[in-house]
C-alpha cells in the first residue's frame, strides 16, 4: 500500500528574498544612524532624520527591487526570443542539446528519441523545455518588478522604525539608545533566526550573524560620531 510523502519545501522564494534584503537593511542602516547620531544629537532631530533616512531608503531599495524584477523579465524575454528563433531556423543543433541534456541525466538514445518526436510536433513546449533545462530559466510573473518594489521597501520602513521608536518614546537620547540597541538587536536575532530556518537551515548561526553585524555598524557609526566631535 503506497503512502504519501508530504512535501516540506518553502515556496514563496521571491517573496522571503525581497523580505530578507529589505528587513536587513532597514534594521541595521537606521540603527547605526541612530546610535552614531545619540552621541551629538537629541531625540527630536535622531527621529527626524531617521524618518528622512527611512523613506529615502524605502525608495530607492524598492527602485532598485523593480529595476532588478524588469531586468530579470527582459532577460527572460530575449532569451525565449532566441530559443524560438534558433528552433526554426537550427533544429538540429536545438536536437542535439536536448539529447545532450538528457544524456547528463543517464536516459539512453533510445529513450530520447520518443521524447525528440514529442518536441518536434509542440515547438512552444520545445522552447519550454530548453528555457527551463537548458538555460536554467523559469518565466518570471508579469508583477514580479512591482510586487519586488513593494516588498523591499516595505519591509525596509518596517524594519527601520524598530530602532527609531525607542526614540520617540523618550526625550532623553541616551535612554533612548540604550533601549533601542537592546530591541534592535533582539530584532535581528529574531529576524536571523527565521531567515536562517527558512534559508539556510541554519537558524542559531544567521541569528548570531544578523545581531553580530547590525551591532558592530551601530558601535561603529557611534564611536565615530565621538571621534570627530
Amino acid at each position: 500500500m503506497a503512502t504519501h510523502h508530504p512535501e516540506s519545501h518553502f515556496g514563496g522564494s521571491d517573496v522571503l528574498r525581497d523580505v530578507i534584503i529589505g528587513l536587513s537593511d532597514g534594521l541595521t542602516v537606521p540603527f547605526a544612524l541612530a546610535a552614531g547620531l545619540s552621541a551629538v544629537a537629541s531625540s527630536h532631530i535622531i527621529v527626524t532624520a531617521g524618518m528622512a533616512e527611512i523613506a529615502a531608503g524605502a525608495i530607492s531599495m524598492g527602485l532598485g527591487g523593480y529595476l532588478a524584477g524588469r531586468s530579470e523579465i527582459d532577460h527572460y524575454r530575449s532569451e525565449r526570443s532566441r530559443e524560438v528563433r534558433e528552433v526554426h531556423e537550427v533544429p538540429a543543433e536545438e536536437e542535439a542539446e536536448v539529447r545532450g541534456i538528457f544524456e547528463r541525466y543517464g536516459v539512453s538514445g533510445e529513450h530520447i528519441e520518443p521524447m525528440l518526436t514529442a518536441l518536434r510536433a509542440r515547438p512552444e513546449a520545445w522552447v519550454d523545455f530548453m528555457m527551463r533545462f537548458e538555460l536554467g530559466l523559469e518565466e518570471p510573473r508579469a508583477a514580479r518588478a512591482r510586487a519586488s518594489a513593494l516588498t523591499i521597501g516595505g519591509s525596509y520602513a518596517v524594519g527601520g522604525l524598530v530602532p527609531l521608536a525607542p526614540y520617540m518614546a523618550f526625550a532623553s537620547a541616551a535612554t533612548a539608545m540604550a533601549w533601542s540597541v537592546a530591541i534592535t538587536l533582539v530584532a535581528l536575532f529574531a529576524f536571523g533566526l527565521v531567515k536562517g530556518k527558512l534559508a539556510s537551515g541554519r537558524p542559531w548561526r544567521s541569528a548570531v550573524q544578523a545581531a553580530a553585524i547590525g551591532g558592530v555598524a551601530a558601535a561603529t557609526a557611534f564611536a565615530l560620531t565621538r571621534l570627530f566631535t
